[in-house]
């Protein structure tokens, strides 16, 4: 990253390394304010233990869209920049509205606050509204950044850089610090929190349902299933559990003689459907899917309709796309058609 002039940069420390403690600088400034109170009477509040992230609380006064930036003035210099410097690093943005550069700069130094996540805080001061702050940094020219850490100023450029070396020279600096201000850390934990995914809430009905399955109780677990559905119709979870609770009830009391009886009486629709009932249960899709097919093939009117949705409840027992379902499907469709 590009400097400032090295005489500049060394005034500019000699005048930091004299001025950080502040408290001077904030009494002389809450004693020129009408009413103000005497010194010591009372301060802006600090980030501390209680706020978010271990000081990287949003400031108040800061704005609620990037609570990382603030706009600091000689009042709450001590409390926003120099308290908070004690958590995370604090980067003072020394600014002026006519300076054209810092129109340019401000809003990447703003960006990269938000995006940090209160692992510092940018602090904006408008020189020209808060000569006292401009006069303690020995600000020659703006715009003038300054990283402040532990109450005292570790590192400083003047004029406008390119948002990668921005990047890079903020991260150089968390880095630095990260085992000295125990903000850093709390604010990358709290971000790394919010970043996982939050555990879904169960539905107390589906809850309801399951525990039914569980006891054997289908007639209740299809009964929950349909209430859901008559709140939620557009429910496909409910509908696809609705079809498998309705199979397994059915196949709880299949006969294992259903598929020689339907063999012997091929006509008659209650048996076929029992048969393809219990070749499901035993894992003879194929089997079952052919049967039904066929007997589509056989019938019509209602009772083709009978066999045809009971067919289709039955894909709807295995995942989308198997392959078996699949080739019925299309089997099915020439039966029909």
């Amino acid at each position: 990253m590009t400097r400032p002039d090295p005489r500049k940069s060394a005034a500019l420390s000699a005048a930091l390394s004299g001025a950080l403690d502040l408290s001077a600088l904030k009494a002389r400034a809450e004693a020129a304010r009408p009413g103000a109170r005497p010194a010591g009477a009372g301060s802006a509040p600090t980030a501390g233990a209680g706020g978010a992230a271990n000081g990287a609380a949003a400031p108040a006064g800061g704005d609620a869209a990037t609570p990382y930036v603030i706009d600091v003035t000689e009042a709450d210099f001590q409390a926003e920049v120099v308290d908070r410097s004690m958590q995370v690093p604090v980067i003072v943005d020394l600014w002026a509205t006519w300076c054209e550069p810092c129109k340019q700069l401000s809003p990447v130094l703003e960006k990269l606050a938000a995006e940090g996540g209160g692992t510092f805080i940018l602090a904006k001061v408008d020189v020209d509204a808060n000569p006292r702050i401009a006069q303690v940094f020995g600000v020659q020219s703006v715009p003038t950044v300054v990283a402040i850490a532990g109450g005292q100023p570790v590192d400083a450029f003047s004029g406008v850089q390119p948002e990668p070396q921005l990047r890079q020279w903020i991260t150089q600096l968390r880095d630095a610090l990260r085992d000295k201000l125990p903000g850093i850390a709390a604010a990358e934990a709290a971000a790394s929190d919010a970043a996982q995914p939050a555990e879904p809430v169960e539905d107390p009905r589906v809850v309801e349902a399951e525990a039914a399955v569980e006891r054997g109780d289908y007639a209740e677990a299809e009964a929950a299933y349909q209430r859901i559905l008559d709140q939620e119709p557009a429910n496909e979870d409910a509908k696809a559990a609705l079809t498998q609770v309705r199979f397994l009830a059915r196949a709880e009391n299949v006969d294992p003689s259903a598929v020689a009886a339907a063999d012997a009486a091929p006509d008659d629709i209650d048996a076929q459907l029992a048969a393809a009932d219990a070749e499901v249960a035993v894992q003879n899709a194929e089997a079952a899917f052919h049967r039904l097919i066929e007997t589509v093939r056989r019938s019509a009117g209602d009772d083709r309709n009978r066999v045809r949705s009971h067919l289709v409840e039955l894909f709807e027992l295995f995942p989308v796309g198997d392959e078996r379902v699949i080739a019925a499907r299309r089997a099915l469709a020439n039966a029909l058609y």
